[in-house]
C-alpha cells in the first residue's frame, strides 16, 4: 500500500477510535439527549462505582431432598406408564437414601442403572435401599450451581441491571456483584436472584373460605396425592383455599415465552407462550375442563384460580392484580427458567459511591502521572523519535478506551492496573525499535535504510514478547473471576493495540517524516 493510503487508513481508523470513546468521557444525560453520540460506555466496577454485593449458597442438603423428590416423581410415571413391577420408594429418615420394598429386583436394578446413575442399591432385610454416593452428591451441587448461574445471568440483564458480575465461588457458593444499584433497585434484584419461582397449573378439586374449612369437609382425611394451597390479597390475608392435586399438570419449565400486557381495564397481566408439549397438554386439559377452575400457582401461592370457558391452545395470560413492576418481574423469571433449588444469602454487602469515587480519583491520577513520566523520558532520551513514539501511546490508550466502549466492557481497579503494564508495553516495543535503529545507523547506514532494517528485524522480537503476555492474559480470563478477568480483559486489548501502534502508526509516522525531507532525524 502506498504511503498516502496507509495514512488515509490510520487517519480513518483514528477518527473512528475517537468517535467510540466519545460516550466515556461524557455523561448518560449527554449520551441519552444526543443522535450522534452512541450510548456504549465503559460501565465501571463495583470497586469503581459502588453498588450491591451478595454471596449465596447452594446447600447440599436442599439438593439431595430436590434429587430424592425428583427420583419419587420418575418412580410414579415409571409405574404409571410402563407398568414395571416397582414398588414405591419410601424416605429414608436423615439419609441420602430411598427404601424399596415389594420390588422385583432386575427389574428395580435396570431402573436404577439405567435411569438414575447417581444411585446405587444395597440390601437392607428384604428391602432394597437407594443411595446417593457421594460423587452423586457433589455433581448435584455443581449442577445446581451452574444452573444457578445461568439463571441469574438471565433474570439480571432481562431485568434492566447493567454488566452483572456473578461467578462460581469454591464448590458451593455463587458471588453476585452488583455495579450502580442502589439502594432502591436492591429489592427488585434481591427478588430476581433469590426467588424459586416454580410455576405450576393445577386443576381446582374443591374450595373453601379458609383452610380450616376446607379441611373440615374431609373428616376422614384429605384425598390421596392432593394438597391445599391458599390464595392471598395483597396485606397476606387468606381469600380462599383451594384442593388441588399434588403433582402439577403444567409447570413454568415447559413455557417457551413470557411477556407483560395489559387487559380491558388497564390492569398488567403476565402473556405466555407454551412450547410445543405444552401447547398440547394444556389444549387437550382445558378442552377436557371447560367450566371447572383451574389454578396457577406460584412458589405455592395460589396467584389466580379462573374458570375454564373454552379450550386454550398455545397462548395465555395470568392476572393477578399485579403492579407493572411485579408483572415484569414474573415475566422475567418465567423467561430466564426457575431456579433449582432457593439460595441461602451469606453474605451482603453495600459499597458507597465516595468509596468508589475515591478509587477512579486515584487510579486516574496514576493513570496521568505515569503517562506523563513516560512521554517525558521517551521525548528527553529519543527526542523526535520519542514524539513520534508519544503520538502512538495516545493512540494506543484511545483505541483500548474505544473497543472497551463498543462491547460496554467493566472497568474495575485491576483493569485500570491494566492500562498501566499497556502503557509500559506500548513503550517497551518502541524502545526495541529504536535502540535498533541506533545500531543500523551506528554502522553507518542512512536514516531511511536504518529505520526500514530497525522496523523489520525489530518485529519478530516485539511479537514474540507480547504473544507470550497475550497467552497469560488470555489464561486470566478464562481461568479468573470477576475483577481478575477485568485484568485480564484489559490487557488482552492493551497488548494488541500496542503491537499495532508500535509496528504500523510507529513507522507511518516515520514515513511521513522522512517523506517529507526530514534526513537528519534524531534518535
Amino acid at each position: 500500500m502506498t504511503l498516502r493510503g496507509r495514512a488515509i487508513l490510520v487517519g480513518l481508523i483514528s477518527l473512528f477510535m475517537v468517535f467510540l470513546c466519545l460516550p466515556s468521557l461524557v455523561s448518560k444525560d449527554v449520551r441519552l439527549g444526543s443522535d450522534l453520540i452512541p450510548d456504549q460506555a465503559v460501565n465501571l466496577g463495583l470497586d469503581l462505582q459502588g453498588g450491591i454485593y451478595w454471596l449465596l449458597r447452594i446447600k447440599p442438603e436442599d439438593a439431595i431432598q430436590n434429587q430424592i423428590q425428583l427420583v419419587l416423581d420418575s418412580f410414579e410415571e415409571i409405574r404409571s406408564e410402563e407398568g414395571l413391577n416397582v414398588g414405591s420408594p419410601e424416605r429414608v429418615e436423615g439419609a441420602n437414601s430411598l427404601r424399596i420394598c415389594d420390588a422385583s429386583l432386575p427389574a428395580l436394578e435396570d431402573v436404577v442403572d439405567t435411569r438414575f446413575p447417581r444411585w446405587s442399591l444395597e440390601e437392607d432385610g428384604l428391602c432394597q435401599r437407594m443411595v446417593l454416593s457421594r460423587s452423586g452428591v457433589r455433581d448435584l451441587v455443581a449442577l445446581n450451581v451452574d444452573q444457578a448461574i445461568e439463571v441469574y445471568q438471565e433474570r439480571l440483564t432481562e431485568g434492566g441491571f447493567v454488566e452483572p458480575i456473578i461467578a462460581k465461588q469454591g464448590e458451593e457458593r455463587v458471588l453476585v456483584q452488583m455495579p450502580g444499584t442502589d439502594f432502591d433497585d436492591r429489592q427488585r434484584a434481591l427478588e430476581l436472584i433469590s426467588d424459586v419461582t416454580l410455576l405450576e397449573f393445577k386443576k381446582v378439586l374443591d374450595s373453601a373460605p379458609n383452610r380450616e374449612v376446607l379441611e373440615a369437609a374431609y373428616p376422614d382425611g384429605l384425598p390421596a396425592d392432593a394438597q391445599i394451597v391458599e390464595e392471598k390479597d395483597k396485606s397476606g390475608n387468606v381469600t380462599e383455599a383451594l384442593l388441588v392435586p399434588s403433582r402439577a399438570l403444567l409447570t413454568g419449565g415447559e413455557l417457551a415465552d413470557a411477556g407483560t400486557d395489559y387487559d380491558r381495564t388497564g390492569l398488567p397481566v403476565v402473556t405466555f407462550v407454551w412450547g410445543a408439549e405444552g401447547t398440547k397438554k394444556f389444549r387437550d386439559f382445558t378442552g377436557d375442563n371447560v367450566g371447572s377452575r383451574m389454578a396457577i400457582i406460584k412458589d405455592g401461592d395460589v396467584i389466580s384460580a379462573p374458570e375454564i370457558r373454552s379450550r386454550i391452545g398455545q397462548r395465555g395470560q395470568i392476572e393477578g392484580n399485579f403492579t407493572p413492576q411485579e408483572a415484569r418481574t414474573l415475566a422475567v423469571q418465567l423467561r430466564a427458567g426457575a431456579l433449582p433449588i432457593k439460595p441461602e444469602i451469606e453474605e451482603e454487602r453495600t459499597i458507597g459511591p465516595s468509596l468508589g469515587k475515591d478509587s477512579i480519583d486515584a487510579g486516574t491520577r496514576s493513570i496521568i502521572v505515569g503517562a506523563l513520566l513516560v512521554v517525558v523520558f521517551m521525548w528527553v532520551y529519543y527526542r523526535t523519535s520519542g514524539l513520534l513514539a508519544n503520538i502512538a501511546l495516545v493512540l494506543n490508550l484511545v483505541i483500548v478506551f474505544a473497543v472497551m466502549s463498543s462491547f460496554r466492557a467493566t472497568l474495575t481497579l485491576p483493569g485500570i492496573a491494566g492500562l498501566l503494564l499497556t502503557v509500559g508495553m506500548a513503550v517497551d516495543a518502541n524502545v526495541i525499535i529504536f535502540e535498533r535503529i541506533r545500531e543500523e545507523l551506528r554502522s553507518g547506514r542512512a536514516v531511511r535504510n536504518a529505520v526500514q532494517i530497525g522496523f523489520n528485524r525489530s518485529r519478530l522480537t516485539i511479537l514474540d514478547a507480547n504473544i507470550t503476555t497475550l497467552i497469560a492474559a488470555v489464561v486470566l480470563y478464562y481461568v479468573g473471576h470477576g475483577p481478575v478477568q477485568g485484568f485480564g480483559v484489559t490487557l488482552v486489548i492493551g497488548i494488541v493495540s500496542s503491537v499495532f501502534c508500535a509496528l504500523v502508526v510507529t513507522r507511518l509516522l516515520f514515513d511521513l517524516l522522512l517523506a517529507g525531507g526530514s534526513q537528519r532525524l534524531r534518535i
